[in-house]
């Protein structure tokens, strides 16, 4: 399944690529195949609608837009498909992402996009999140999804047993 693109990822610029990392990588570890690629919806509108219409033809299911500042990128997006999108807001200098989180979830009714927290919490959760949609579908996104949660409670485990075995002071010195 990782060979099939089920999910589309667009940034708007080649500065968002350490951000978008983490949606690559919890979508590789879950087996989730992906393209991604650079457009601007200022800058090079006809690129993000002419990628848009070719998803659907591609396998792409779901939709991962990351962008920063005026944060228009998943908008216009949703603009122009009936797919799921899922905005990731890029940190900016003056505002840490504000912006691009307010640009986000200020859509007009009837274009929505899912918008996730700034930055790389943001990217992880845009990748889970679009799984979780794919395993709606995909049995094996399913299983990859719940062993992942798993995962997840065994390290709260782990961590609540070496807390109460070490206590707080040492505890903070190993981390």
């Amino acid at each position: 399944m990782a060979n099939q693109p089920l999910v589309g990822i667009v940034i708007g610029s080649d500065s968002d690529l350490p951000v978008i990392q983490e949606t690559a990588n919890i979508l590789e570890y879950l087996g989730v195949g992906y393209e991604l690629t650079i457009a601007s919806a200022h800058r090079s509108p006809g690129r993000v609608r002419e990628w848009v219409k070719s998803l659907k033809d591609k396998g792409v299911e779901v939709i991962i837009a990351g962008a920063g500042g005026a944060a228009h990128l998943p908008g216009v997006i949703a603009a122009e498909t009936t797919l799921p999108v899922i905005g990731i807001p890029m940190p900016t200098l003056y505002f840490n992402g504000q912006d691009s989180l307010l640009s986000m979830v200020q859509m007009p009714s009837g274009i929505p996009v899912a918008s996730m927290a700034v930055g790389k919490a943001g990217a992880t959760n845009a990748g889970v999140f679009a799984a979780q949609i794919l395993a709606l579908k995909h049995e094996a996104v399913a299983q990859a999804l719940k062993k992942f949660k798993d995962e997840l409670a065994q390290g709260v485990e782990k961590k609540a047993a070496k807390l109460d075995q070490l206590g707080i002071d040492k505890y903070i010195e190993t981390m």
